[in-house]
């Protein structure tokens, strides 16, 4: 039992997908991708693989040692998320040899279903307040929204004032048995984060997002210092090693690293128990594709302080792809009452139409984080 062959495919929205076969007939299913880098992260893939090739996938741990520590430099999210769709699919070819979802040989399920959320009002977020009364209807009991646009280091209070209506205007749609979750989108400087998380205490969110980058630490501390709505992060961490300061300086509150960019199903297992140890929270991120969010369930289904689930279907940046397309049975992800069950067939518990996903790759896309700027010219975040 040896593995044979990595294929890569480019496929609509903006995904990129993995699959590893094996001498004896199994393959496994992976999804590598940094959004807007996916021929960056590819090429990872393809670099890594010769570590791989002949290897028996059983050995997952090794394998991943053996991609992190052997190239001498490590981390970051290229080569992380390339890491991280090999392990899926890695854990995705065990399950299957073995006739048990990932989560089963990772110490069992500790619940039957989780929460899911949805998002509204897109990158520049504006009529709000219906788009979240339709995610009600739908049955969701949870929505995650982008505070703003483009800000400056300081702004006036007018935009202060207008983001706060605008997230006031959900809350009063929705009323108060309902989750609203505000992404700062790491948009925001230190000055206006403490500004804003102080003005939208009033609607006792379920947590802000990025707050400040993560490369500021120190920031996200301030501002902790000026709020009590819980502060989550991570997507933009990619290692237990990158999410041991913010452990250890108490200043986060819900965790979210991404099982397609923090090393996969073996090191966000590794980070969402380092997180149990600190009494925070894991809300896995997860904007991406079908392979991405049942690697993120497998591992809801076996942490006990997972919280809620990201997930992308009718998210804004599905153009031309959507969460479902690629699979043979899209009931898999059902949402219920605003919970998804937890996947039960072996491995990753989904099987990918390839032929669809090939079809797709002769598409491909070229997907592109957009680039803003300020009034004055400069670049602001996106």
């Amino acid at each position: 039992m040896k593995i044979s062959q990595l294929e890569l495919f480019k496929v609509p929205p903006r995904w990129l997908f993995l699959k590893i076969s094996t001498s004896d007939g199994l393959v496994g299913w992976g999804e590598p991708i940094v959004e807007g880098r996916a021929d960056t992260v590819a090429a990872a893939v393809r670099e890594l693989s010769g570590y791989i090739e002949g290897r028996n996938p059983d050995q997952i741990e090794d394998i991943w040692q053996v991609l992190y520590r052997g190239g001498f430099y490590r981390g970051g999210p290229v080569l992380m998320s390339a890491m991280a769709g090999i392990d899926q699919a890695l854990w995705d070819i065990k399950g299957k040899r073995y006739g048990l979802p990932v989560h089963q040989m990772l110490g069992g399920r500790v619940r039957e279903r989780i929460q899911v959320y949805s998002w509204i009002g897109g990158d520049r977020p504006s009529e709000v307040a219906q788009a979240a009364r339709e995610k009600e209807s739908e049955g969701y009991r949870a929505i995650k929204m982008n505070a703003s646009s483009e800000l400056h280091y300081v702004d006036t209070p007018a935009r202060v004032h207008e983001i706060v209506e605008r997230v006031g205007s959900v809350r009063q749609a929705v009323g108060k048995d309902f989750g609203i979750a505000v992404d700062f989108h790491g948009r925001v400087h230190r000055p206006m984060a403490k500004v804003l998380a102080k003005a939208l205490e009033q609607f006792q969110l379920m947590f802000i997002e990025e707050p400040v980058l993560s490369e500021y630490p120190e920031a996200v501390a301030e501002v902790a210092r000026h709020t009590s709505t819980p502060i989550a992060l991570g997507e933009r961490l990619f290692s237990r090693w990158d999410y041991k300061r913010f452990f250890e300086l108490g200043i986060v509150d819900i965790v979210q690293p991404d099982v397609s960019h923090a090393g996969g199903i073996s090191e966000t297992h590794r980070i969402g128990t380092m997180a149990e140890a600190y009494d925070v929270a894991l809300a896995i991120h997860c904007p991406l594709g079908p392979i991405a969010l049942a690697a993120s369930l497998q591992l809801d289904a076996c942490l006990p302080n997972a919280l809620i689930q990201e997930q992308s279907l009718g998210i804004h940046y599905n153009v031309g792809g959507e969460l479902k397309d690629y699979l043979v049975n899209p009931a898999v992800f059902q949402y219920q009452g605003g919970y998804v069950d937890m996947p039960t067939a072996p491995g990753l518990g989904i099987e990918i139409n390839e032929e669809a996903v090939r079809d797709a790759a002769r598409q491909g896309h070229d997907w592109r984080n957009p680039i803003w700027r300020r009034k004055d010219g400069s670049v602001a975040e996106w």
